[in-house]
């Protein structure tokens, strides 16, 4: 059984995936656990590339860079917007992060 906060965070999850969804742009899908932050880039139903901070430290700056290595493989493959799809996690901290640094990449969303 899922905990009271784990339960909002699907709430959440149910109802903005609709709409990342539905783009016809690749999506930018985050899932953060207490270890690292993943991050997947995923273009219908494959995966284009992904990276994580689970080698790194699980840190904001982790997180940043992250974003920064997504962005630039998703440059390699010829991808510059997208839809940011958080997963229902809020939108702050290592989540945040992890957007501004694919946004200093060069990724639009």
């Amino acid at each position: 059984m899922t905990n009271r906060a784990e339960q909002k965070r699907l709430a959440r999850a149910r109802r903005t995936n609709t709409i990342a969804k539905k783009s016809d742009r690749p999506r930018l899908l985050v899932y953060r656990s207490n270890k690292a932050i993943y991050a997947q880039l995923i273009d219908g139903e494959t995966v284009v590339c992904g990276t994580s901070t689970l080698g790194d430290k699980n840190t904001i700056d982790g997180a940043t860079a992250a974003g920064k290595a997504i962005g630039e493989k998703a440059k390699e493959k010829g991808i510059d917007t997208i839809t940011f799809d958080r997963n229902g996690y809020k939108y702050h901290g290592k989540v945040k992060a992890l957007a501004d640094g694919a946004r200093e990449a060069g990724l639009k969303f």
